[in-house]
C-alpha cells in the first residue's frame, strides 16, 4: 500500500506542503515559539543557500543532457557524478531540506522545526529509494560504485 505514494509528489510541491504545514503549526502551538540568536537572518542566509544547490544540481542535470523529472528517474539517460553531485547524491533534496530549515529558524517554532526529520524520512522512502532502484536497474556497478563514494545526503 505505501509503495502507492512512491514517486507521486514531485519534490517542489512537498516543500511547499511541509512549509504551509510548519507555518500552520507556528499559528496553532504559540506557546512554543523560540527566541533565536540571529533570528530571520541566518534563515535567510540557508534559504539562499539551498536555492543555490537545489538550481546547481539542475544546472548539472542540463549539461548532462538528461532528465531530472523526479517521477520518472528510469528516464535518466546519463548517471551525473560531476558538479554538486560529487558531495551529495541528493543535492537537490539537500538543498530543499536547507530551504526548510531556513524556514523554520524565520519561524522561530519549536513545532515548525519538528516538522524536518519528517520530510527527510518521507523523502528516503517515498522518493529517493525508489530513485536509487532505478538507478543501480539503469547503471549497475557504475551507480553501486558512485553509492560506494558519495553519501547520500552530505
Amino acid at each position: 500500500m505505501l509503495s502507492r505514494l512512491e514517486l507521486k509528489i514531485m519534490p517542489m510541491v512537498l516543500v511547499l506542503i511541509f512549509a504551509l504545514a510548519m507555518a500552520a503549526l507556528k499559528w496553532a502551538l504559540p506557546a512554543v515559539n523560540l527566541l533565536l540568536p540571529l533570528n530571520g537572518l541566518l534563515g535567510v542566509g540557508l534559504i539562499l543557500l539551498g536555492v543555490a544547490i537545489v538550481l546547481a544540481g539542475g544546472w548539472a542535470f542540463r549539461q548532462a543532457q538528461t532528465t531530472f523529472n523526479p517521477r520518472t528517474p528510469d528516464a535518466a539517460r546519463e548517471l551525473v557524478v560531476s558538479g554538486v553531485y560529487r558531495y551529495s547524491r541528493n543535492p537537490m533534496y539537500l538543498g530543499f531540506l536547507l530551504v526548510l530549515i531556513g524556514w523554520a529558524d524565520l519561524l522561530a517554532n519549536l513545532a515548525s522545526f519538528a516538522m524536518l526529520p519528517l520530510f527527510v524520512l518521507y523523502l528516503n522512502r517515498f522518493q529517493i529509494q525508489p530513485e536509487e532502484r532505478s538507478m543501480h536497474a539503469l547503471f549497475g556497478a557504475d551507480f553501486a560504485r558512485y553509492c560506494q563514494q558519495v553519501r547520500r545526503w552530505i
